[in-house]
């Protein structure tokens, strides 16, 4: 049977349509800005912990009792204590480090329901504004007592827990299929490069900031945010349909291939269909499992530089950082590669599977080697683990982008809801690897780093055997989404598409004839086959 379909022109005018100076492309380059303070926000205190609390050594010195050697720490190691303000134990800074998950998890779903609501920028700037003023507060309640920073680590997840979700819901209305991959993993590697300078930053100002030094990390990071928030609300819209100085043929070009949104007073999410739907768990497999081992790293990647490879503050944080230079690489190379395999050479749900497999493969191998690699060659240790965190930054053209595949209109929500599940790992790495590690040895480490080795095999398994890459029949509206492309007109080759109401059809698209001259100007072949 073939169909055409095809939408009148008012008047042929052909445009071409803006790339990198697109409207699309400016919430990518301000969410990336965005996410490098959320994460410095989240990490900043995995760095200022180390130099705020007081460490008293042992009468004799530090060691690394292993198979590899006995290493000790290049600074003073009498029974003076060493520098630091505060006399808290282990327990207690693996509470502190967990404590931002407490509260990061009860704002998932919800912060994902409120963007589809309300829009996705009044969502995440308020949120991450509230967080900045939070962490402005953390120097002072820390002097009062280390309850209080407890108390604001817990208001920081609640009010941050809303941030990816609500940028999940921005791409469902900003991000032309083809292109989603490449806008939401630029984007999101803003986190990588948060990681980067917070680490480095943080060891420098805890030596040489003001206030005492580590307090000047709170406050730098803090005040940073605080603008950014200002510039997100002034640059930023919720869709390309109310933003109010987008060109005509970006925007006919987002809303023909994205298809049509419902407006946001009209946005219900169907609850039973999507607890039925099995790419929800698979993804939500993935995502726990990847959240372990990138939470174990990220809470706990300085300490481990500290008490098994004996960096001293200075360079705990540079080197701390070194990891998360190459995963901001791979990040965007994962972007660009899953495009364009995706356009030449494999299915959407095949691109998924190859590149999650090869994050979880590759971190889960070199992680594990790490806890093999003694003090004496940690050099090699810093050199594996930036590898390790390397290949996780495959997962941005993995799972981590697949709740927009098969339901792009509620992909806030369901991220929301994958992400509240593996927020968990946040709240139990954190203090598993301090029940684990009580001496501080490298095989207490290695058996944390077991774990993660693990989890990441599963996963594989998981994401690796049952992921999709379609659009599913319950997450669709009347009209088909397609991939074309800004610069060709071609559209990307798909497996199946659906009308949301009707039998799905398995179709091949000619060629689609992009004009400008109307908000619905496309004419597209089908030649279809009734399944």
């Amino acid at each position: 049977m073939t169909f055409v379909v095809s939408e009148p022109v008012e008047h042929k005018r052909t445009e071409k349509v803006p790339l990198l100076c697109s409207k699309r492309w400016t919430v990518a380059y301000v969410g990336m800005v965005g996410f490098f303070f959320i994460y410095s926000l989240r990490v900043n205190i995995s760095v200022g912990i180390v130099c705020m609390v007081r460490e008293y050594a042992n009468k004799t010195n530090t060691t690394n009792d292993s198979s590899h050697g006995t290493c000790i720490y290049e600074s003073s190691t009498d029974d003076k204590a060493q520098s630091g303000e505060f006399d808290w134990d282990k327990s207690t800074t693996s509470l502190m480090l967990s404590s931002f998950f407490y509260g990061y998890i009860t704002t998932q779903v919800v912060g994902g329901w409120l963007a589809g609501r309300f829009g996705g920028k009044k969502v995440l700037g308020t949120g991450v504004g509230l967080t900045a003023v939070f962490t402005l507060l953390v120097p002072v309640a820390a002097r009062w007592d280390y309850r209080g920073v407890l108390a604001l680590r817990i208001l920081m997840g609640v009010t941050e827990g809303a941030a990816f979700p609500s940028m999940h819901t921005l791409w469902g209305r900003w991000a032309p299929p083809i292109e989603r991959t490449r806008l939401s993993s630029f984007t999101f590697a803003g986190q990588h490069v948060g990681n980067i300078v917070t680490y480095i930053l943080s060891g420098w100002l805890c030596v040489h900031g003001f206030d005492g030094g580590w307090p000047s990390i709170f406050y730098v990071t803090g005040g940073g945010c605080l603008i950014w928030v200002l510039i997100w609300f002034i640059v930023v819209e919720d869709s390309p349909e109310s933003h109010p100085t987008i060109s005509k043929a970006e925007k006919d070009y987002i809303i023909t291939t994205r298809g049509r949104n419902e407006a946001p007073e009209n946005f219900k999410v169907p609850w039973l269909s999507l607890f039925k739907s099995k790419a929800l768990y698979v993804c939500l497999t993935a995502h726990v499992c990847n959240n372990w081992t990138h939470y174990t790293l990220m809470t706990g990647l300085p300490t481990f530089m500290k008490e098994v490879l004996k960096f001293d503050i200075a360079e705990n944080g540079l080197l701390s950082a070194i990891p998360y230079m190459v995963m901001f690489c791979t990040s965007l190379i994962a972007g660009q590669l899953a495009d364009l395999l995706r356009k030449k050479y494999l299915s959407t749900a095949a691109t998924r599977r190859l590149l999650q497999s090869v994050a979880f493969l590759g971190a889960g191998s070199c992680i594990i080697g790490v806890g093999f690699i003694g003090c004496e060659n940690r050099d090699y240790a810093v050199g594996l683990l930036a590898i390790a965190v390397g290949f996780e930054g495959f997962c941005y053209a993995g799972y981590n982008v697949n709740t927009v595949d098969f339901a792009p209109r509620y992909a806030g929500v369901l991220f929301g809801m994958t992400n509240m599940v593996a927020t968990i790992p946040g709240i139990v790495a954190p203090l598993v690897v301090g029940a684990l590690t009580p001496n501080k040895t490298q095989e207490e480490w290695r058996n944390v780093f077991y774990i993660c080795g693990g989890l990441c095999l599963l996963g594989t398994i998981v994401f690796g055997g049952f992921a999709v890459g379609e659009v599913e029949k319950w997450a669709m509206l009347d009209d088909v989404e397609i991939d074309i492309s800004p610069t060709t007109g071609e559209r990307a080759p798909t497996d199946t598409v659906s009308n949301g109401k009707h039998d799905k059809v398995k179709s091949v698209f000619d060629r689609v004839e992009y004009n400008s001259g109307s908000e619905a100007a496309v004419n597209i072949k089908v030649f279809s086959q009734r399944l």
